[in-house]
């Protein structure tokens, strides 16, 4: 996986993969940082990887391993000094995705969750220490992508479900059938509260999410889809945080498709 970390001092390309995980400078020019998996730890048939990637708490990237456990890395305002402050210990499986809040929380919610292959949930609240707010447990099914949103966790499966959580309690608020098939790719457009998804099933689905002022329930409407035909979709994001356009790839593509407004 690759993901920009954006911090309040300094921007960083991080990188994972089998090997360990990089950190460059924004433009790629410098690796300033690596950090190498322990493959003596695994089980010979075991895979190693590193995967999920987040910035987090102002100074932090987070970085989730095969192992489950979630790297937290001290990055200083400049230099290479980055140092791993913490080793998060709460998910049994791969880690699979990790996302900070994107909006504006509400008190008590949270601003990290990170997910894992058995579809657990943990939802964190960063800072010196970072410490557990709450454990959504899965059902059965991968959690291949999360986001986090004004306290909404949006989560999505292997059997093609969206779900939608409050962070702060893990109540389960809204459940979507959004694909026919496994779920590769959620991302967010903060600014309009759209959601996008991108699965197997060859569709792209464009949701609103919302509170209602009156009752504070979470609403989730369906927007928009187009189908990018024979196409497995692996990858999926908004290119500009109001949502009016994005881009969609898919396995063996050497392409990547942009759709925007008319």
């Amino acid at each position: 996986q690759a993901a920009w970390c954006v911090l309040p001092s300094r921007v960083l390309l991080v990188l994972t993969s089998q090997k360990g995980i990089q950190m460059y400078e924004s433009d790629g020019s410098i690796m300033v940082y690596w950090h190498a998996l322990d493959v003596t730890e695994h089980h010979p048939a075991q895979a190693v990887f590193a995967r999920g990637i987040a910035a987090a708490g102002g100074r932090f990237v987070c970085v989730g391993t095969s192992s489950g456990l979630v790297l937290v890395f001290d990055i200083p305002p400049k230099g290479t000094n980055i140092t791993v402050s913490e080793v998060l210990e709460q998910h049994h499986d791969a880690i699979t995705d990790i996302a900070a809040e994107l909006g504006q929380a509400p008190d008590g919610a949270g601003d990290l969750v990170t997910a894992d292959d058995a579809g657990t949930l943990c939802v964190w609240s960063t800072g010196e220490q970072f410490s557990l707010l709450g454990k959504i447990p899965g059902f059965g099914w991968s959690c291949s992508s999360v986001k986090l949103w004004n306290g909404i966790v949006a989560a999505g499966f292997g059997n093609g479900q969206i779900r939608l959580h409050e962070a702060a309690t893990g109540v389960l608020r809204a459940e979507v059938n959004a694909h026919a098939r496994w779920i590769y790719a959620l991302d967010l457009a903060p600014c309009a509260g759209k959601l996008l998804s991108g699965a197997e099933d060859s569709f792209v689905h464009v949701w609103k999410l919302s509170r209602n002022p009156d009752t504070d329930d979470v609403e989730i409407q369906h927007c928009h889809a187009e189908c990018v035909t024979d196409t497995q979709v692996c990858g999926a994001r908004f290119c500009d945080p109001e949502g009016n356009s994005f881009a969609v790839t898919g396995y063996d593509l050497s392409e990547i498709f942009r759709y925007g407004r008319a």
